[in-house]
């Protein structure tokens, strides 16, 4: 069984020491999705909703979301982000299946990964589309949302096959 690294000698929470580690470049990419009506799809597709234009109020939520990681996540260390991407793409099932697919890439060059950061930007993009169509669709329905892919860090890569 491995040590638990989030633990004092008290078995009490404590921000794991990364003072040793090395600094490395890292990326982190990870996906969520929120699947709409066709009520909301059109309204985004022809850019009618009264809030706004949703892609970009949500990409710029995303990016805030990964840069205030460490401010909702206990754990986390804050870090100072090289870059973070936020891109949206549609996917329309035979059936009517309204999906937007939200990936968002995170950059650091620093001695901890950016997954969580990565996480909550998709995250962040997802509720921030909500907000702005519940007004017309409040069964909106969020996720999955995951890791797909990570380097970097003495733990090596991943990614999702």
């Amino acid at each position: 069984m491995s040590e638990f690294t989030h633990f004092n000698e008290q078995g009490r929470a404590k921000m794991v020491d990364i003072t040793e580690k090395k600094e490395t470049a890292r990326i982190a990419i990870a996906r969520s999705s929120i699947t709409v009506t066709k009520a909301v799809y059109d309204q985004i597709q022809e850019g009618t909703n009264k809030k706004g234009d949703v892609f970009a109020v949500s990409q710029v939520a995303g990016i805030m979301g990964a840069k205030k990681t460490a401010d909702i996540i206990p754990m986390c260390h804050p870090l100072s982000l090289n870059g973070v991407d936020i891109q949206f793409e549609w996917s329309v099932t035979e059936d009517e299946e309204y999906t937007i697919l939200i990936t968002s890439e995170v950059k650091v060059k620093g001695n901890t990964g950016v997954e969580m950061e990565a996480l909550t930007a998709a995250s962040t993009a997802a509720l921030t589309i909500y907000d702005m169509c519940k007004a017309v669709d409040k069964g909106m329905i969020i996720g999955p949302t995951y890791l797909l892919k990570k380097t970097g860090g003495k733990n090596g890569d991943f990614e999702r096959e």
